[in-house]
């Protein structure tokens, strides 16, 4: 099912706006044999910009989601400064009248700022508690609280110094940082928001996106080696061990997706899903999970970030880094994260379909006012809450386990588990699936009934791993296994040892 907001028909095609203007502007002009050319070259470089826009800016949401989620477990704030601490100050300090210091005397500029603080102020006679404590920016009207801190950051990354170290390989040093950085921003360029809402659409994008996730770790050992130092070193070797063991899984799991699909193109994924009648997620609930802790490993987030373990490797193979240069790679970082997120939601989760889309849609009234939903919300609203019950609520529940403990997890079991999913991904697609059953109108599908029930095989399935992962996540006989690697429990209770007596 298409979404009914379809940028791309608006600048690109004869009957788009774009065409229609060039093509008459150019009539009668040396260039109207080129105008066709021309309409879409124009087109084309403006839907990139806009997706990829809506894209990069949309991450600064994943930031202030982390920094709140986090805040609310440890029952406070987190980051509050304001946009309009811009023109209240904070806690009653201010720049004074600045807008006098610039050019022309900035009368309108202060204006404005009188304004702004008069009407989203902290000033409030009407309640003595808040006139009194004045300016503190989490009292009276706020305007995204805390968001703008991220833009801060960036601008104390810019100001600050960059330095190579003495015995450093310059070179291979300054290149690193760009390597992870441009092969990062690469993958926004196959992710789509909508039907219509997309910069490119190769036709193995799911290929595509696996083998730029695969660039990265280069640049993170050459970054780790060239910087002579001996942690950024162990942090890239690290690295390097670490994504390799979990590299094949991931691929695995997606060529899962793949096979389930009859397709490597992430759009014809997102279409199959509504037109059988069910998400990815409720067929392979164990290929979601493995997409899932194979992509945290990926992104080294904890309980996976041993290439950066602070404890012992100060900040790992990017100890040597500062200024803008720690900036960018911690902005890759975060759009690996983004991009990981962004990838389970088309695969498992029906891209811009919401639930029950395909029912819905059919009641009057209420079905057409379902559809009108953008499909670029419903993408970023799934993205954003993937993130945060994912890889927030990871970060800050988990332990950080050893290296040994990763390798062994991601070549012993996750690589068995992927095979296991493929072969059930096979078996599902050539005994189970009802091609004849596919719909890919509004309405959607129903190809995985089963005896007459409708939405059986997805049903089964879910309840069937839902209750493996229950038995295996309640399995806390600690004598049965004592020496199994995933063991959270040690042998013998804290306090209860005594070194050199034991």
């Amino acid at each position: 099912m298409d979404d009914i907001y379809d940028l791309r028909s608006i600048f690109l095609g004869k009957d788009s706006l774009v065409y229609s203007l060039i093509t008459g502007g150019l009539e009668g002009t040396p260039l109207e044999e080129s105008s066709g050319d021309l309409a879409f070259l124009a087109g084309t470089f403006a839907v990139v910009n806009i997706v990829f826009l809506m894209l990069f800016f949309s991450q600064f949401a994943i930031l202030w989601i982390e920094r709140k989620a986090v805040a609310r477990m440890n029952d406070r704030r987190g980051a509050t400064t304001a946009l309009r601490s811009l023109w209240v100050g904070e806690n009653g300090v201010t720049a004074g009248e600045w807008w006098k210091m610039l050019p022309f005397g900035g009368g309108i500029v202060g204006a404005i700022n009188k304004f702004l603080n008069k009407k989203f102020g902290n000033r409030d006679e009407k309640f003595a508690t808040v006139d009194r404590v004045n300016n503190r920016s989490w009292m009276g009207y706020s305007i995204l609280p805390g968001f703008f801190q991220n833009v801060a950051d960036g601008m104390k990354f810019l100001l600050k110094e960059h330095m190579v170290p003495r015995r450093a390989d310059k070179l291979i040093f300054e290149v690193s940082p760009f390597l992870i950085v441009s092969s990062t921003l690469l993958i926004l360029g196959i992710i789509p928001l909508s039907s219509g809402i997309y910069a490119t659409n190769p036709d193995l994008s799911i290929l595509y996106a696996i083998a730029i996730f695969g660039i990265a770790p280069i640049g993170v050992f050459f970054a780790g080696w060239s910087s002579n130092n001996k942690y950024t070193l162990i942090g890239g070797i690290r690295s390097a061990a670490q994504l390799t063991a979990y590299e094949i899984p991931l691929l695995l799991t997606l060529l899962s997706v793949a096979i389930l699909s009859g397709t490597f193109n992430i759009i014809e994924s997102i279409h199959f899903q509504h037109a059988a009648g069910s998400w990815n997620l409720f067929l392979m609930p164990l290929g979601a999970v493995l997409f899932l802790v194979t992509m945290i490993a990926e992104v080294e987030r904890v309980p996976f970030d041993m290439p950066e373990a602070e404890a012992e490797l100060v900040e790992g193979w990017w100890t040597e880094y500062g200024g803008m240069r720690f900036g960018m790679l911690f902005m890759a970082e975060y759009i690996r994260t983004y991009a990981a997120c962004f990838l389970f939601t088309h695969f498992f989760l029906g891209g811009w379909h919401l639930p029950f889309q395909g029912t819905i849609s059919q009641i009057p009234v209420l079905g057409d006012a379902y559809v009108l939903i953008p499909g670029a919300i419903v993408v970023l609203l799934k993205t954003w809450l993937v993130f945060l019950v994912v890889f927030v609520w990871a970060r800050f529940s988990l332990a950080r386990i050893r290296t040994d403990q990763i390798l062994e997890f991601g070549w012993r079991m996750l690589l068995p588990l992927s095979v296991v999913q493929v072969v059930l991904s096979a078996i599902y697609r050539l005994y189970f699936f009802q091609p004849e059953n596919l719909n890919y109108a509004d309405e959607g599908g129903n190809a995985w009934d089963a005896f007459g029930i409708p939405m059986l095989i997805p049903i089964v399935t879910t309840l069937f791993w839902v209750g493996v992962f229950y038995v295996l996540l309640n399995d806390e006989d600690k004598d049965a296994a004592p020496d199994r690697m995933y063991h959270v429990y040690t042998l013998q209770p804290a306090g209860t040892h005594t070194p050199g007596k034991d």
